[in-house]
């Protein structure tokens, strides 16, 4: 996802992003009380487990209610290059929660399987828990395609990380359809399917969660940029009229900013007027390609013959 060609400003993007959280608010609200009761009284476990996974949502939601708009806030004298990494470590924060439910779900469904397999008997649901666990999974899949569609459209990595988090928790349900169904229809020792299908959906989660949170970590530790678009961002300097060579070119991304610094070397004769202009038409061209929120620093230095390769990078 090419964050420097959102068309969409920051205000509208701001508004999307917390209009989109506070369906998945209310959405998760109603399903998570709705559970907990289907489960009580459809006596399933499951359900009533999955019940307080759509709880944990509400920590989720709260978190990009909070952060999605800091992110978008300009640059100040205390943020002198924005405030994109609160958005990161937001997303980091989605992963970590995503992983940890993961966990606590694997631990439970062994927990189940183990007793079920010592001669415990497991609890008998009902159609309620049933029914319920359909309404579950029809619900969350359509919340993760529309919170995933509005994440791309501003492309905003933590909403789509809360897109996500909606996924898993469509696949969890389908867990618990699972087992209850099996439980209903396959008679008392088949009712281990629904902690053992709790615990094969738990490995998918932790899956998500590694897929959501690595990037952010990553960003938050100043990794550069992907080497396809560096590699284009060499093209694009290299190829710009006046620039002889560059070198001791750096990138790293701050939220859905990307930011480059980079020396350029040019004929030692011109003006510093002429080098000025060159500086400015090589970061017009990397803005016109990557976006215009990006950040470039040009350091510009007297090309003395050194050798370059072909992209015109000298040592």
């Amino acid at each position: 996802m090419n964050a420097g060609h959102n068309s969409v400003v920051d205000e509208r993007a701001v508004h999307i992003a917390r209009h989109v959280t506070w369906v998945g608010f209310w959405v998760n609200a109603g399903l998570g009380v709705l559970k907990v009761l289907a489960g009580i009284f459809g006596r399933s476990s499951a359900m009533i487990a999955d019940g307080v996974h759509s709880f944990s949502d509400f920590v989720t939601d709260i978190i990009v209610l909070i952060f999605v708009g800091i992110s978008r806030r300009k640059a100040n004298r205390e943020y002198q290059y924005g405030h994109g990494k609160f958005e990161t470590f937001a997303t980091m924060l989605l992963g970590l929660i995503l992983g940890i439910v993961g966990v606590l779900f694997f631990i439970d469904g062994a927990e189940k399987t183990w007793a079920a397999i010592h001669g415990a008997a497991l609890p008998a649901p009902t159609w309620l828990a049933l029914g319920m666990a359909v309404a579950s999974i029809l619900s969350k899949e359509w919340l993760y395609r529309y919170t995933r569609r509005a994440g791309e459209r501003i492309h905003s990595a933590v909403v789509v990380a809360n897109a996500w988090h909606h996924r898993s928790d469509a696949f969890s349900s389908l867990a618990t359809l699972a087992g209850i169904g099996g439980a209903m229809f396959l008679g008392v020792k088949w009712r281990v399917l629904d902690p053992v299908a709790a615990m094969l959906v738990s490995v998918f989660i932790v899956m998500v969660a590694v897929k959501i949170g690595k990037p952010a970590v990553m960003e938050l530790l100043e990794v550069s940029l992907p080497s396809e678009v560096v590699e284009g961002m060499y093209r694009v300097i290299g190829t710009t009229p006046g620039v002889e060579a560059f070198h001791h070119f750096a990138s790293r991304r701050n939220g859905n900013c990307m930011i480059a610094d980079f020396h350029i070397k040019v004929d030692p004769h011109i003006s510093v007027e002429h080098a000025h202009h060159i500086s400015s038409e090589v970061e017009q061209r990397l803005k016109d390609a990557y976006g215009h929120e990006m950040i470039v620093t040009i350091h510009v230095e007297p090309y003395l013959g050194q050798p370059v390769d072909s992209n015109n990078m000298c040592s």
